[in-house]
């Protein structure tokens, strides 16, 4: 197991735009692992890649273990020598067991910058899927994932850990959600930073379609537009919007509010439907002068709210992280008999071919010329001996393997 490695370039070590430019766009990934793979002798190789980090899982024979400035070197077009030299330095380097279980963590989202987020455990088996499609990994990564999205499933299903949301945009939406509001509600986003990027991808995930979004720099906002099949405009458009809305999200980086009691009855262009208003901003977005004698009716979500509920949520999955811990142990425990119950069946595989082997020289030549001598029935009897006993020396051994095995868990 010495042979098996984790190299992790995470937000809690590195800056996240370092963390960045060890990202692989999908259309050259398999090009630049394997070309990887090949570069540093690597048997076993998968890649991770979320927005908050990267890592390698890497099964190397090399007796002098992983050259991790070599890998780092390998992305050096985006680094510069001392973003090198800190990568080097920073990087997360998990060897043997340890690495088994940062898988474990990292599958089960105990590691995340959000504890207990669920997408980890598809990004990580989706990683698996592609290095095996393109034969990029093998036997060892398979039972070390195997094992660990089993455990994170464990996890999920026998703790709490994953039930309570703890990001603002994570609450925001299933706040929305509770409302009933409709698929095709126009929702109106202003902003297009990390969070409301985040709180975007939400609403498009869930089937939201009609999303029109207005930022100062409308490069950003067309990015977002086009990931999730939106509309944009610049900001400086938005008194020009006369389409209504029923949804309405803001979360600048102003210093006072961007919503003003004139902006937001404008952008009602005359409907007087319930309007859901969302404040992701701090300080807030939307004038208090809205919500003084409304021209509609609204239900507002602001992020004092939300971050009130996250602290009350989070401090209830720090309770489940004891029971996540044991789980993870005994999955390790679990996951020691699985390896070494693999690697005798892999020594032994060469047992039925060693038999045949030692059955041909008998046949064929060592007792060739007193098997010349016997009449057909004989000869029938004798292949049905030599048949009997290949079986027998195959899974006789077998079998005992097992019983040792048995035994020493014991």
């Amino acid at each position: 197991m010495e042979n098996l490695f984790t190299v992790a370039f995470t937000h809690k070590h590195l800056p996240l735009e370092t963390v960045g430019k060890f990202h692989i766009a999908e259309e050259r990934r398999a090009e630049v692992l394997s070309e990887l793979k090949a570069a540093l002798k690597i048997d076993e190789l998968m890649y991770v890649s979320t927005c908050n980090r990267v890592e390698f899982l890497i099964v190397q024979d090399d007796v002098n273990g992983l050259d991790i400035k070599n890998l780092v070197e390998h992305f050096s077009e985006g680094l510069d020598a001392d973003e090198t030299a800190e990568v080097v330095a920073k990087a997360e380097i998990y060897r043997g067991e340890d690495a088994v279980s940062h898988v474990f963590r990292v599958c089960s989202s105990l590691d995340s910058m959000v504890i207990g987020e669920r997408e980890i455990i598809t990004q990580m088996r989706n990683a698996h899927e592609f290095a095996g499609a393109r034969g990029l990994s093998g036997d060892l990564l398979r039972i070390v994932m195997k094992k660990a999205i089993a455990t994170a499933k464990q996890i999920f299903t026998e703790t709490s850990i994953f039930k309570r949301p703890v990001s603002v945009v994570s609450l925001a939406f299933h706040r929305l959600r509770d409302l009933n509001i409709p698929l095709d509600a126009r929702v109106v986003m202003i902003g297009a930073g990390k969070t409301n990027k985040a709180m975007a991808r939400f609403l498009a995930k869930h089937g939201f379609k009609n999303i029109r979004i207005f930022n100062r720099t409308p490069e950003r906002a067309e990015l977002i537009a086009k990931e999730i099949g939106g509309t944009y405009a610049p900001l400086s458009e938005i008194s020009d919007y006369d389409k209504g809305f029923d949804v309405l999200v803001s979360c600048t980086g102003a210093e006072g509010a961007v919503v003003t009691r004139a902006l937001f009855e404008q952008l009602l262009a005359g409907d007087k439907g319930r309007k859901v208003l969302i404040d992701l901003a701090l300080p807030g977005d939307f004038a208090q002068e809205i919500f003084i004698d409304p021209p509609v009716k609204t239900d507002y979500i602001n992020i004092d709210e939300l971050r009130a509920t996250a602290e009350k949520n989070l401090a209830a999955r720090s309770t489940e992280i004891h029971r996540c811990e044991e789980i993870i142990e005994n999955s390790m425990h679990a996951f020691h008999e699985l390896y070494h119950t693999r690697q005798i069946e892999l020594a032994m595989r060469q047992i039925p071919d060693s038999v045949k082997e030692i059955r041909r020289r008998a046949l064929e030549s060592v007792y060739a010329k007193e098997i010349d001598t016997l009449n057909p029935e004989s000869r029938e009897v004798l292949n049905k001996i030599m048949d009997y006993m290949e079986k027998k020396y195959i899974s006789v051994p077998m079998k005992m393997a097992r019983e040792v095995m048995l035994s020493v868990k014991k």
